[in-house]
């Protein structure tokens, strides 16, 4: 059971303490890490959350992978310990070189703030324990940079090997194959540009985002070779 969750603040993140009281809310121990340390503590579990590492400079994430933590997360990550990236955090595991493509300008260029329909395409990961393939959620996006790319073979590579977690059903950034969320081979590196700690509750307007932090929550270290 993931129940300490660390949730990794960078400067211009500002969805760490919305993702510390989704995970304290559904039964986890949250806390903030700062991004200029090293150490992670004794958490079984790291999230990065939404924001504008660093102000975007250069390229979203592209600061945000040199600070001393990144280093710490990807030998977590090695180790087979669960780390989701949400909205900017998926950006910066790209530019970590913890998952594979990158995150481009939106189609349209327009700023897309809004509830979208995610479906699961793999459940074999951190956030599908319980999960069905086909599962529609509806979960908010809040992104500039969202349009999700990639080379052909790295596609063909995800579709292989059933790394990619979600699609849209409404392509709304324009991203190569609709995708919403991907994995690293093992499953236990998942990145995403939903906001599901914004879809907690019904007075938000979706609980759906609920299943994912509690998969997250039960997810145990995965096995990398």
């Amino acid at each position: 059971m993931s129940q300490r969750v660390g949730v990794v603040r960078f400067p211009g993140t500002n969805c760490e303490f919305d993702t510390v009281d989704a995970v304290n809310e559904l039964g986890g121990q949250a806390k903030v890490l700062w991004h200029g340390d090293s150490d992670l503590g004794d958490v079984d579990a790291i999230v990065i959350p939404g924001g504008f590492a660093h102000g975007d400079y250069l390229r979203c994430g592209a600061i945000a992978r040199f600070s001393p933590i990144m280093d710490s997360i990807a030998a977590f990550a090695r180790n087979g310990g669960p780390v989701l990236g949400i909205c900017n955090g998926f950006q910066v595991l790209t530019e970590a070189g913890l998952l594979p493509g990158a995150l481009q300008k939106n189609i349209g260029l327009k700023f897309l703030c809004c509830m979208q329909q995610i479906q699961f395409v793999s459940t074999t990961n951190i956030v599908g324990v319980g999960a069905r393939v086909g599962d529609l959620l509806s979960i908010p996006i809040n992104h500039f940079e969202g349009n999700y790319v990639c080379s052909e073979d790295t596609l063909r590579q995800l579709e292989e090997e059933n790394r990619i977690v979600f699609r849209y059903t409404d392509n709304p950034n324009g991203s190569i194959g609709d995708i919403a969320g991907i994995s690293n081979e093992p499953g236990n590196v998942v990145g995403m540009m939903p906001h599901p700690e914004r879809a907690t509750s019904m007075l938000l307007g979706s609980n759906d985002g609920s299943s994912l932090i509690q998969s997250l929550l039960a997810a145990g270290p995965i096995p990398t070779a």
